[in-house]
């Protein structure tokens, strides 16, 4: 698979069988991988109140089994 870009015949500066001049740079290809920039990294609030609130439901109602286990209810 080659790198996308100019067809090397439609490209000048280019010698016989592809090669470049001496001094001369090659034509410029598509970068297909990497990225632009730096991703940011996710917030991780949104998961600590998730778990909170994961909690308190799984306290009440476990509390109330057991508050209805000690006929309290």
């Amino acid at each position: 698979m080659t790198a996308p870009g100019p067809e090397p015949e439609d490209v000048p500066g280019l010698e016989p069988g592809g090669s470049v001049t001496p001094g001369d740079v090659p034509p410029d290809a598509g970068q297909t991988s990497g990225l632009s920039h730096p991703q940011p990294i996710p917030s991780r609030g949104p998961a600590i109140v998730t778990f909170v609130v994961i909690g308190v439901l799984v306290l009440g109602v476990a509390g109330f089994f057991v508050l209805r286990a000690l006929d309290l209810l």
